[in-house]
Parts: C-alpha cells; structure tokens; sequence
C-alpha cells in the first residue's frame, strides 16, 4: 500500500499547475496561416513562373480598342419620291408615317409595300396638320419616313477591325467634304476596294444622312464610320500607332503611282474639291500625293479621287500577296 501511495503522489507531481489565461488576446497566433495557396500564387514554384510570364506577355501586347463611338441625330425624309428611294435603297428607317385620307397613288402603294416587307418599320397614320409639325411646314405630300441616329465608330475599331482580319488597315479620312453624296460615294469605294472605313470630323463636314445612305447603295451597312472632334489629332493617333498618313493634293511631290507606301497600313486623306487640304491636316502628313491628270482637269470630285487612290492600293497589295 504505502508503494502504491507513493506512485500516486510521482504521477500527481508531474502535473503542470494552473496557468494564467491570456484573454483571447494571442487568438490570431492560434488560428494558423489558412488554407494553401494555388500553386500559380506560391513563390518559386513553376506554376508561378508560367503564370508571371504570360502576365509579362499580356503587357507587351497592343492595347484593346475603345469600341462605339457618338451617335447621329434622327432625320426626317420627307415626299412621295424621297421616301420610296429611301425604302427601295435600303436606308434604315424606324416609322413610316401616312396622311389620313392621302391620295393612294402608286408611289404611296410602292412605299407601302416595302415598309410592310421589311418587318421592322412602324406604320402610323396622321393627319395632315401633325405631319407639318413633324416636318417643320416643309411639302411631305403626305408621307414621311424617320430615319434612326448613325451610330458612329470609334476611330480605333477600324484598326482593330483590320487587325483582326489579318490585314493592314486602310482607311479614308475626309477633310472638309460637305456633300453627303460624296460621302456615300467614298463610302461605297471604300467598300469595293476592301478598305476598313471611313473617317469624318464633327464640324463642317457631312454626316451619315439618308443621302449618303442612298449614295451607298447599301454598303453603309458593311463599313463603319468614325467621327472625330478633331481631325488632325486623330491623324497624330494613327501615325504613332504605325499608320502611315497620305494626303491628296494638287501640289504633292508623288505621284499615287510611285508610293510604295500604299501597299502597307495607311490612311488617305481627301480634302474638299475647291479648298484642298487644311493647312494643319496637310502638316501632318507623311507624304502629299497627286493623281496625274494628263487631260488638263484641274481638279477631280472627292468621291472620284478616293476611288482611284483605293484602286490603286488594292492593286499594289494583291501584287504584295502574290509575291
């Protein structure tokens, strides 16, 4: 018994004693380092140094492009022939409106037809005071088409768009070209000849309207156009991305015939038919090109002088892709 007592009393003395608490104020020293981190997270392992490096990558890589750009205003087409030019041509409309009790002639049945065809354009019937509201008194012979706002592109969705198809971009800039004909006329080149859009500045310059719409001949739905506040600050922008900027003019030192630079990324600027260029777009040129003219004209339309300036790079880089 005593042997037993004294075994007890070896166990009871190793025994700690109680110890002071400390409160919850060491909790965080108790609640370990968490869960483990991915293995692309973890210093030193491969997974890290594959992930840093696709990272280093992404970096050098052309940045994305702003996408849309500002919207037009909503234009009213106005008569019997305007408007059934505009539905045969293919301008987008949203509402037809009709004069109550208008005179159904074959025009006003022909407009009718197409605006049912398309699906999309709403009918509405009005009487002939609201029209001339609509319209500002102007001679609607009672039917009147709206034409949505043109939603513009962002100058860099052109590049982007060649870019993304393979291809050097080749874009037209217009300088002070106020016809809306003239545009659609470009428009339509630079369509055929495999261009990646037009450029335009806000002032002084015509819009996409339904006359250019016309002018089109459909291809406004298959080419962007980019608005600019400034014009030579958007030439700036694609020079320093690589884009080589060739103005026509009456007084350039090459001919469109001699400028191997037509076969690689580049924009062509067209000035208006009387003034030519602006001074500080034609600053920012990298080259001034004229189009021979052994004819004698001093000067050719805008949309004429795209078309022959487009050829002539469609030419040179079929020839590229041939070699």
């Amino acid at each position: 018994m005593a042997g037993n007592s004294q075994r007890r009393n070896r166990r009871t003395s190793n025994k700690k004693g109680a110890t002071v608490g400390s409160g919850g104020q060491r909790r965080k020293g108790l609640e370990g380092r968490g869960p483990t981190p991915k293995a692309e997270d973890r210093k030193k392992h491969k997974a890290n140094r594959i992930s840093n490096a696709m990272a280093r990558q992404a970096a050098k890589r052309r940045p994305a492009p702003r996408r849309g750009g500002p919207k037009g205003t909503s234009e009213m087409v106005v008569g019997r022939n305007p408007v059934f030019e505009a539905l045969r041509d293919g301008v987008p409309a949203t509402t037809l409106y009709v004069q109550q009790f208008i005179d159904n002639d074959e025009r006003v049945r022909e407009a009718l037809q197409l605006a049912a065809e398309r699906g999309n354009i709403n009918l509405m019937e009005a009487p002939r005071p609201e029209l001339d509201r609509l319209t500002n008194g102007l001679n609607h012979q009672g039917l009147v088409l709206q034409v949505p706002p043109y939603e513009y592109a962002h100058p860099e969705d052109l590049t982007a768009a060649a870019y993304d198809s393979g291809d050097d971009p080749l874009i037209v800039a217009l300088d002070g070209v106020t016809d809306p004909r003239n545009l659609g006329a470009i428009v339509r080149s630079v369509c055929a000849f495999g261009g990646h859009g037009v450029v335009i500045p806000e002032r002084r310059a015509a819009g996409m309207t339904a006359g250019a719409w016309k002018t089109s001949a459909g291809t406004a739905a298959r080419t962007p156009v980019a608005r600019v506040t400034n014009l030579t600050r958007a030439l700036q922008d694609y020079r320093k991305a690589g884009i080589t900027i060739v103005g026509l003019a009456a007084e350039g030192e090459h001919t469109v015939n001699d400028l191997e630079a037509l076969a690689g990324p580049v924009v062509i600027v067209v000035g208006s038919e009387g003034k030519g260029l602006g001074r500080l777009v034609g600053e920012n040129c990298d080259y001034l090109v004229r189009i021979p003219m052994p004819g004698g004209a001093e000067s050719l339309n805008a949309g004429v002088a795209a078309g022959v300036v487009l050829y002539e790079a469609a030419r040179r880089r079929a020839d590229r892709g041939r070699a």
